[in-house]
């Protein structure tokens, strides 16, 4: 039977904490070290939602992309969000296991998935933003290639489907798909890098007015997909990862968390 403490560090080998960003917050951020665990829920975020179905399912555990905890916590109580998710979870036996920025970098993780769900291949890192005790560089944002030139809106009307998304935000720059770059969640920031590299096409999320300006000056295809959609393409990977290393858990999938923008 597994552990709570076992399952983190089975985590922190295959997308060790160290590579996280330093604002972020990942590991075990609620909960019981030596709790042993049966049944595991896997989400995006850790909504209410996602917590009573955790609750109705029976699960210890709630490994999630997205931090419960972000900021140091000088309270815990009722009388807030936060609190209250807390407090739900430890009335409930119920750990949580977080995995955000060092998953987004990680190799096989969120954005080598998205890659993959694109239908492209990575090629390398577009912007390293650190390096392996051995030297190796690591970084978040990929960059790669389709199998061969793709119509802009072909490629909409695909990746829109692969990605379950209600809707994309876009501009088209007359080029046709090729040469891709992506970054799961926000990642905007990136997009200068990737027409650097030569890419025609830039897929991430939550882009503002001026990126959109910026990429029509510059003659760059931008799609912001949305920021669930580009990273809950890792949720069924952690669900397989859990099952392969640890057969004895039970792990599903959060039915009750999905995209939450929504296009008129």
């Amino acid at each position: 039977m597994a552990t709570v403490a076992e399952i983190r560090d089975y985590f922190d080998k295959i997308a060790p904490f160290y590579m996280k960003l330093d604002f972020d917050n990942v590991g075990l951020l609620v909960g019981f070290c030596d709790a042993e665990v049966t049944r595991v829920l896997t989400a995006l975020d850790i909504t209410d939602e996602v917590i009573e179905e955790a609750v109705e399912y029976g699960a210890q555990l709630i490994v999630s992309h997205h931090p419960l905890i972000f900021d140091a916590i000088k309270k815990v109580t009722d009388d807030d969000t936060k609190g209250k998710k807390i407090i739900r979870m430890i009335e409930n036996g119920i750990s949580a296991i977080c995995l955000h920025t060092n998953l987004d970098t990680a190799d096989g993780g969120v954005n080598d998935a998205l890659m993959t769900a694109l239908g492209g291949e990575v090629v390398g890192l577009l912007d390293p933003h650190g390096a392996h005790p051995d030297g190796t560089p690591y970084g978040i944002s990929r960059f790669g290639k389709l199998s061969e030139p793709t119509a802009f809106y072909d490629f909409l009307q695909s990746i829109k489907t692969r990605l379950c998304s209600n809707g994309l935000r876009y501009h088209f720059s007359g080029r046709p798909v090729y040469k891709i770059a992506c970054c799961g969640g926000a990642g905007a920031g990136d997009m200068q890098k990737a027409f650097e590299m030569g890419c025609d096409t830039y897929i991430t999320s939550d882009i503002k007015y001026d990126h959109f300006l910026w990429a029509k000056e510059f003659g760059l295809n931008l799609i912001d997909a949305d920021h669930f959609c580009t990273e809950n393409v890792i949720v069924p990977i952690v669900a397989e990862m859990l099952c392969n290393e640890f057969p004895a858990l039970e792990v599903k999938l959060a039915q009750c968390h999905e995209q939450t923008a929504q296009f008129f």
